[in-house]
């Protein structure tokens, strides 16, 4: 089990980081969000590539990390996408030129 968990991080990190160096441009995203979409993304792949029946391979499964970094780019530009504006720096006081 505890196994488990610390793959799961690990390969959440790798897979997290590949994906932010995959998608151009700059996303403001902390390292801390980078690792949960990538554990989010390796998470669900493995468990589509289990249903589809390929996650069971000899050697390395890289359908299934083909699958989980895919997941991970989609995660990643929604992420950036809804964090685009938000960078907690406020414009002025209403009714100030700024």
């Amino acid at each position: 089990m505890i196994g488990a968990i610390v793959s799961a991080i690990v390969i959440g990190a790798i897979i997290g980081a590949l994906a932010r160096l995959i998608v151009p441009g700059r996303q403001n995203m902390s390292i801390g969000l980078t690792l949960i979409v990538g554990i989010v993304a390796a998470l669900i792949g493995t468990l589509i590539a289990q249903a589809a029946g390929l996650a069971d391979t000899r050697g390395i499964d890289w359908i299934e990390h083909i699958l989980q970094l895919v997941l991970a780019v989609a995660g990643v530009l929604l992420v950036a996408r809804f964090t685009a504006g938000r960078t907690g720096r406020t414009r002025g006081t209403p009714g100030t030129p700024t």
